[in-house]
């Protein structure tokens, strides 16, 4: 469990993971016809970058399983699959259906010209109301930052309620965190403390000497194994993978950074029918409840009771703050100001 800061957390809340009293809509299909142009299509292409993590593979199945039609996937770096887009995109030889991206990097990629209308998603009805549809994107999951802390290093009052006791003089030289001068959750990071806690805020944190990086797993690690006390932000996704090492997740009462990742439709792609089939079958209650079991959180109303532990702790985490397309590049400029 999260221990008694989540209780905080959720107290404090006022933009939450889960809508209370709202009862959920049923899963619907799309039409009939549409449903059988997609079998008649017979695969859809996907672009994502999970690097294979096991739930995000067993949705996959469970989509072939329950229509006949197979998935191609392309698993590779966001870089990566920014690229192969744009290549394809440019030179017009149409191969990716549905590319699931951050929803700022999804908004750059309509802009470019290179997403068409999904057409509607009926399970669209469930989306949470901070969370909607629009012509060329839909919402899928969220990933939400907290704090890693070591057990045996970090104790009592000592443990961190707020980003803002980061900024205590005994934690200088002693906070691992993701690079905020690169696309990634030091980033997303650096740019909701930004928004909502303010610049004074970012720049009083340069001044702890974070020790920057970008090897996530490597970085989890040093901290369980007590080379650091703490690491910003960490997942709490990958934190359930981390339980029986001596680490505890924080979630502060400002609430988490985080990012949310939206499925687009490629344009010219060449199974579109196939396409709003597999897009319905992301909100359908089945692969939202297997989202939350994961840690990832859920976009529809309706799902969390349902998912086990992770689903519980899940319940009530408040969202502080996200990247905007808008604002992006300032952010990144801004972050290598502080950290030269």
């Amino acid at each position: 469990m999260l221990g008694n800061l989540c209780k905080v957390a959720v107290i404090a809340a006022s933009m939450t993971v889960a809508s209370i009293g709202i009862a959920r809509a049923a899963d619907e299909e799309l039409p009939a016809d549409v449903i059988a142009a997609a079998k008649k299509e017979g695969k859809v292409a996907f672009y994502t970058s999970f690097f294979g993590a096991k739930a995000h593979l067993d949705i996959i199945k469970s989509f072939e399983a329950k229509y006949g039609i197979a998935v191609e996937l392309l698993d590779v770096r966001a870089s990566e699959m920014t690229e192969r887009i744009r290549t394809e995109q440019s030179s017009k030889r149409y191969i990716a259906d549905v590319v699931q991206n951050g929803a700022a990097s999804l908004v750059r990629q309509q802009r470019e010209g290179y997403l068409q209308p999904h057409g509607g998603i009926p399970n669209a009805k469930n989306l949470l109301a901070e969370h909607k549809e629009t012509d060329f994107g839909v919402p899928t999951y969220i990933l939400g930052y907290g704090i890693l802390i070591n057990k045996n290093a970090v104790k009592g009052d000592d443990v961190p309620k707020s980003w803002q006791d980061l900024k205590d003089p005994k934690w200088k030289g002693k906070i691992i965190s993701d690079d905020p001068r690169a696309l990634g959750g030091g980033n997303v990071m650096f740019t909701a403390f930004q928004d909502k806690l303010g610049d004074d805020y970012n720049k009083a944190l340069a001044q702890q000497a974070l020790v920057l990086s970008r090897d996530v797993g490597n970085d989890e690690r040093r901290v369980a194994r007590g080379e650091y006390p703490m690491r910003i932000p960490q997942l709490f996704s990958n934190w359930l993978a981390l339980k029986k090492l001596p680490v505890m997740f924080i979630v502060p009462v400002e609430g988490l950074p985080y990012i949310r990742f939206d499925f687009g439709v490629l344009n010219g792609a060449p199974h579109p029918n196939a396409a709003r089939v597999f897009i319905n079958h992301y909100l359908s209650e089945q692969v939202q409840t297997a989202y939350a079991a994961a840690g990832l959180m859920p976009v529809v109303d309706g799902v969390l009771d349902k998912a086990g532990e992770a689903g519980a702790e899940l319940k009530g985490i408040k969202l502080l703050g996200t990247t905007d397309v808008d604002h992006q590049n300032a952010m990144l400029d801004r972050a290598k100001q502080l950290y030269p």
